[in-house]
């Protein structure tokens, strides 16, 4: 049987993290799918999807140890597993702006709304005290062309002062 669990874990950043992890995993039975990691101020994270022939509880019983041996906090949960498939972007949209609270929402509901599925999100906070600014940077997937997009970030420049650029990927979305 196979059975997959999303695996998260969250700590201080230092080197060799994802080498250790994927070493204890794989010594332990697991087989490692799709991931995403990153480093977010001086903490990494990284989620993890891993395929295991016991239970979550057996699983849990091989994390916790790698887990605590890199210093790392754990989530594990069971999800639906099997042939996973990329979803490649059709844009990637970079927006900058002063920083401020609900920069993000700011963003996100009226792209969402204009039929934009976001695949991935980045953002970080230049370390100017003085004029900090704010970016986000977007890879997703359009459901209704672009011209909604267009208009979106046009608002979002006129009315909340939010820079962008939209770069198409697909050339098939217009």
């Amino acid at each position: 049987m196979n059975n997959w669990y999303m695996l998260s874990l969250v700590g201080r950043d230092r080197r060799s993290i994802v080498a250790e992890l994927s070493a204890g995993l794989c010594r332990s039975g697991c087989n490692l799918g799709d991931s995403s990691m990153a480093r977010l101020g001086d903490n990494f994270t990284i989620m993890l999807m891993v395929q295991h022939e016991g239970s979550l509880e057996t699983v849990e019983d091989l994390v916790r140890p790698i887990a605590v041996g890199l210093e790392l906090n754990y989530h594990l949960v069971a999800i639906e597993g099997g042939v996973h498939h990329d979803i490649e972007p059709d844009v990637r949209i970079s927006l900058y702006t002063r920083d401020r609270k609900g920069v993000v929402e700011d963003v996100t509901g009226p792209l969402a709304e204009a039929g934009l599925n976001i695949l991935h999100l980045d953002s970080n906070v230049s370390d100017d005290e003085d004029s900090p600014t704010y970016y986000i940077h977007i890879e997703g997937t359009v459901e209704r062309g672009l011209d909604g997009i267009y208009r979106v970030l046009e608002i979002l420049s006129d009315e909340k002062k939010i820079n962008s650029q939209l770069i198409p990927i697909n050339p098939q979305i217009t």
